[in-house]
């Protein structure tokens, strides 16, 4: 079945409210099994909404509208939906008594169009709304199903979630599972090249690559009667995968970030670390530090974004700044072994770089950033270039010091394994 969505209100026309029910609607119907094709933002415009609410009937079956369910003249949705359906507005005796009761738990007394919320299409199925004193509403039809939800997100997902997704399993059987598999150290191109059968023969699963900061997800999304056989079609496209991309997977999981698989490589192997940073500005620590646990393996971090902090606290020669610059390659080595020995750290990474957007030349342009780790005196160096504004760029370096720091720690036990050490 095809489902359409269709979000209501000037004030997200006009970029004052970010649309986040869009999204979040997107992602349940696609777990029902749903296939979306189309999405609209539309104001509140009686008009154009029906132009709207009428062009989205005609091409899905599902169509859920989200917002203008309120008690002001410009709430319109139930009244064009209405009308569209060949419905008249009836009030609805338990709608109006929720409404009654959520008034006088807060020791208030409702104005008179508050009442309006009340109104019901006939023949519709009553969503209750124990967050607030909009009703949401089902207008069942033989092949068009017509679902009106408040806007106010924390009165739309209770709504979906324990009143629709109910309705609408009933009329797709089956579900979609996804699981993601998340790489790092290597780019979206090269990722779909060494997937690129799979990608060509896929039909259930499907694969699907997209690119983030500094690594790319690989989502392997199947459809079954049954999550345990949605899961079971999973399973070898996700082994075959693993086998493809070897190390650059850092997880499987949904809810890991990189950060997370960094610390908890760190925590596994009873490493501390330290981090300087320069165009980052700390950033890189506070991607450690956000994640829970962190604190058993963060030892201490230090901005040193002039010249005399890198000589200063991190012991970077002055003949060296003067010779080859505060962005080189010899700079960020001697600022991690310097970090190492200050601190005292196992793991000790440095970035150093130019985030722009002035400062550049033509040997060094904006962009250019120089990152260092040092394991247990085992100091690896990378040059990379980003493009993009100041924080494009400094987001790229911190997920690029992550990356290199992971395999950094993965490279020095590997060679401890194989007797290399």
């Amino acid at each position: 079945m095809t489902v359409e969505l269709i979000c209501v209100g000037t004030e997200l026309l006009l970029g004052n409210i970010v649309n986040t029910n869009a999204a979040y609607l997107a992602e349940k119907c696609a777990s029902l099994g749903l296939s979306c094709y189309y999405q609209t933002v539309v104001g509140d415009n009686e008009k154009r909404l029906e132009e709207t609410l009428r062009a989205a009937i005609k091409r899905s079956q599902v169509v859920i509208l989200s917002g203008g369910l309120g008690p002001t003249e410009d709430d319109l949705t139930k009244e064009v939906a209405s009308r569209v359906m060949g419905r008249e507005l009836v009030e609805d005796a338990d709608s109006r008594k929720c409404i009654e009761d959520f008034f006088a738990s807060r020791g208030s007394v409702p104005t008179e169009n508050n009442w309006k919320q009340a109104l019901i299409p006939q023949g519709g199925l009553v969503l209750p709304n124990p967050n607030g004193t909009a009703p949401g509403v089902i207008i069942p039809e033989k092949d068009t199903h017509i679902v009106l939800l408040p806007g106010p997100p924390h009165e739309l997902k209770p709504m979906f979630e324990n009143h629709v997704m109910p309705y609408l399993m009933k009329l797709e059987p089956g579900l979609i599972c996804s699981q993601t598999v998340k790489v790092c150290g290597i780019g979206e191109s090269k990722v779909e090249t060494l997937l690129m059968d799979l990608i060509d023969g896929q039909d259930n699963p499907t694969l699907a690559t997209y690119a983030k900061t500094g690594e790319v997800h690989i989502r392997v999304t199947a459809k079954a009667g049954s999550e345990k056989e949605a899961r079971r079609l999973i399973k070898p496209v996700v082994k075959e995968i693993k086998s493809r991309m070897g190390s650059n997977i850092y997880t499987t999981e949904e809810d890991v970030t990189l950060e997370r698989a960094v610390v908890e490589l760190l925590l596994a192997n009873k490493l501390t670390v330290t981090c300087a940073e320069s165009c980052t500005g700390g950033l890189l620590s506070a991607r450690l530090i956000n994640v829970p646990g962190v604190s058993e393996v963060y030892k201490s971090g230090y901005v040193t974004y002039s010249n005399k902090a890198k000589r200063k606290l991190l012991g970077v020669k002055k003949s060296t700044l003067g010779k080859y610059g505060a962005v080189s390659a010899q700079t960020a080595e001697e600022m991690a072994r310097g970090l190492a020995f200050v601190s005292k750290g196992d793991v000790a990474v440095s970035v150093t770089g130019l985030a722009g957007p002035d400062g550049g030349t033509e040997e060094k342009p904006v962009g250019l950033v120089y990152i260092a780790c040092s394991v247990k005196g085992d100091v690896t160096v990378k040059e990379y270039h980003f493009s993009g504004n100041r924080q494009t760029i400094r987001e790229a370096a911190v997920s690029a010091a992550l990356t290199l720091m992971r395999g950094c720690i993965l490279e020095y036990y590997s060679e401890i394994t194989f007797g290399k050490k």
